[in-house]
């Protein structure tokens, strides 16, 4: 699980070169439900059917307040940030978002 901040997507680029992989792939709707016990759109890093390699964009440590799936469709939880990383354990941090490109 790649957990960013905001609107920012995942880096393929980065996460393949993170987990040292030439390919990767997203979950599908089916993987998804059986691994974490949630539908797409509500998924959360807490209380997953299975334990989950948990990898955290630094972006994420920017925000003060954080939004995650609750696990319910349009309901989110929203966490200070110390809370978040106390309840969330351990994570692997890295720079797994595309990086903003100014043109100016």
């Amino acid at each position: 699980m790649v957990l960013v901040a905001g609107e920012r997507q995942v880096s393929w680029q980065a996460l393949r070169r993170h987990l040292g992989t030439s390919r990767i792939s997203m979950a599908t709707e089916v993987e998804v439900l059986q691994v974490t016990g949630y539908p797409l759109g509500a998924v959360s890093p807490f209380g997953t059917r299975e334990p989950l390699r948990i990898l955290v964009d630094r972006g994420v440590y920017q925000e003060h307040e954080i939004s995650v799936g609750s696990g319910v469709r349009y309901t989110t939880v929203i966490m200070q940030r110390e809370d978040f990383f106390r309840a969330l354990g351990q994570a692997e941090v890295g720079d797994f978002a595309i990086q903003d490109v100014k043109t100016d």
